[in-house]
């Protein structure tokens, strides 16, 4: 597998955390470098776990995923994306946990945007891929779509401020309900 490809795979892998990412940015009064650097390590690092667990587990481990790694994120995504809409509506004030990097809120949209990652480090157990420089890439792709999504995040978050934790729940939603749909083969 070439360079190039396994980049395509970690743009492809990097676009739920990016989405994400965008949503925690809209929800962030202020971004500074620390939230663009706490999004990009936790997704972009369980962007590197969930592929090198693939890899190791290897196909055994991958029907039982592969069955249900669709359903996990669908939950994961819409639970924190109900959680987003609920607090914009009822007008939380400074506390909001819409704007969190927390540990526990980031462990799960990590988990949840890198599930696919599993399946895929499964997959590079039956190619000839360098498991070591896949993770690299796909981590640092990761890393660099998630910290910039925070900041362009802010900036539309700013101009549309009322709506913006609104529109970010909506949109977790959907990345969830896009990766159900997917997996079922509704959509593709």
């Amino acid at each position: 597998m070439s360079f190039f490809e396994i980049f395509l795979i970690g743009c492809g892998l990097a676009m739920d955390a990016f989405a994400v990412s965008i949503c925690k940015g809209m929800a962030v009064q202020r971004v500074s470098v620390r939230h663009m650097c706490a999004a990009g390590i936790w997704f972009g690092g369980f962007q590197v776990i969930m592929p090198l667990a693939g890899y190791f587990l290897g196909s055994t481990f991958a029907r039982y995923i592969q069955e249900y790694d669709h359903w996990i994120a669908f939950c994961l995504l819409s639970a924190i994306g109900v959680n987003m809409i609920v607090e914009a509506v009822r007008g939380g004030g400074e506390d909001d946990n819409n704007d969190s990097f927390a540990p526990l809120t980031m462990f799960l949209m990590a988990v949840a945007t890198s599930i696919d990652a599993l399946a895929v480090g499964v997959t590079f157990a039956f190619l000839n891929v360098n498991i070591w420089i896949a993770v690299c890439i796909i981590g640092v792709v990761t890393f660099a779509f998630s910290a910039a999504g925070v900041k362009i995040g802010s900036i539309f978050g700013g101009i549309f401020r009322s709506r913006a934790e609104i529109a970010g729940g909506v949109i977790l939603i959907i990345i969830g309900l896009k990766i159900l749909l997917s997996h079922l083969g509704i959509i593709h």
